[in-house]
């Protein structure tokens, strides 16, 4: 009994999503640790302990809190850009431009925050609207014209980046490129605090987005799995023909899942914005980083959104981590690079996975090739009579 419950182990996916992405993760810990070892092998283990640390860095238990609420404040995006990549990808679509729908959600919050004085819900469905209209059009061009949505999206991320970096402009400070600060700007516009400033000694960017953020990767994982919506979706994605010839409209199935995923970064962005723990900087020339980083954040957690839930949070440790390297002794552009390394290695857990299955199936037909032809036709009607 013993040995069969430690093979069904095994062969659960879960087991192997997570042995996978244990894989991954120490193999880009390897990998960047060797990368420090070569630019200066002296301080190679302090910073890679430092990336690792995080916010632990700091030994004065009320700032390591601080910094600890901040890290999960900036977890709440990275897991809404997590759900929107995700939920494209279950249905047979890579959505690579949750980077510019990220950007459109910014821009839409902080423009209706700072020029119309808005309240923060009304910022909110304006950010999730302006993701999903991009999203749409992103699926709209895959559905009509055959566009393929990675070219699409990369080409809408460019033009949402210099799009929302002129009309932010209109609400930048006079002496910086960043847009006012909520707090003096429009302090109705900031998400409710959650209520914890104790625990996170007095962390006030500590808000209500973070319970929403897991809640809402609790419902993307009922409508993928328990609604006839999800059932719908994923069919589409298996075979637009097939699902076609069920009766499902596969062209809308399409648009509405990327509007679905473009709704999930745009809300996201505003998670962030709205928090007021950052400005946006209106000279800024890369689309930010944040949906590039959900796609690793998304194979990292096996694709499941209660998986994203943990390893966005991952993600995000290791990235403001890397901001304690010791700068004297590493020039400032290698915690990105170590932080890049490791993300990078998070998307072989599909890979990883085949390698596991591959490797389980041939030890299974090794061992049935080993039996005796009596004793196989023993063991197999003995599990039949089970």
């Amino acid at each position: 009994m013993n040995t069969n419950e430690k093979k069904s182990l095994f062969e659960r996916e879960g087991f192997q999503s997570l042995a996978a992405s244990l894989i991954c993760i120490l193999l880009g810990l390897l990998v960047g640790f060797l990368v420090l070892l070569c630019i200066n092998p002296a301080g190679a283990g302090t910073a890679m302990v430092s990336i690792l640390k995080n916010f632990l860095y700091f030994p004065r238990p009320a700032i390591a809190l601080e910094y600890f609420g901040s890290t999960l404040v900036k977890t709440a995006p990275l897991l809404l850009c997590t759900l929107s990549i995700l939920f494209a990808y279950k249905v047979g679509l890579f959505n690579i431009g949750a980077s510019g729908q990220y950007t459109v959600g910014a821009g839409l919050a902080l423009y209706l925050a700072l020029a119309f004085r808005m309240p923060w819900f009304v910022c909110l469905i304006a950010a999730m609207i302006g993701g999903a209209l991009l999203g749409a059009l992103a699926g709209a061009l895959k559905a009509y014209l055959n566009v393929n949505e990675v070219i699409a999206g990369i080409m809408l991320n460019w033009i949402s980046l210099y799009s929302v970096n002129m009309l932010l402009t209109n609400v930048k400070e006079s002496s910086t490129t960043y847009t006012s600060p909520l707090r003096t700007g429009n302090p109705g516009a900031l998400i409710p605090s959650l209520g914890l400033h104790h625990l996170f000694s007095e962390n006030r960017y500590v808000t209500i987005a973070i319970p929403l953020a897991v809640l809402i990767a609790a419902a993307v994982w009922v409508v993928m799995e328990k609604t006839r919506l999800g059932y719908e979706l994923k069919a589409t994605g298996l075979s637009r023909n097939a699902a076609k010839y069920a009766g499902m409209r596969e062209k809308r199935n399409i648009i509405l899942t990327m509007a679905i995923a473009g709704c999930l970064s745009g809300l996201g962005a505003a998670f962030l914005y709205l928090s007021g723990i950052e400005q946006w900087s209106c000279a800024q020339t890369a689309v930010p980083a944040m949906g590039f980083n959900g796609i690793a954040a998304a194979f990292l957690g096996g694709l499941h959104p209660i998986g994203s839930v943990f390893s966005s949070f991952f993600i995000q440790h290791i990235t403001s981590g890397g901001s304690y390297v010791d700068k004297m002794v590493y020039c400032s552009q290698i915690s990105d690079l170590i932080s890049s390394i490791i993300i990078y290695f998070c998307s072989f857990t599909l890979f990883i996975k085949h390698c596991m299955k591959q490797y389980r199936q041939k030890r299974k037909a090794s061992a049935g090739a080993a039996k005796p032809p009596k004793q196989a036709a023993a063991a197999a009607s003995g599990k039949g009579g089970n």
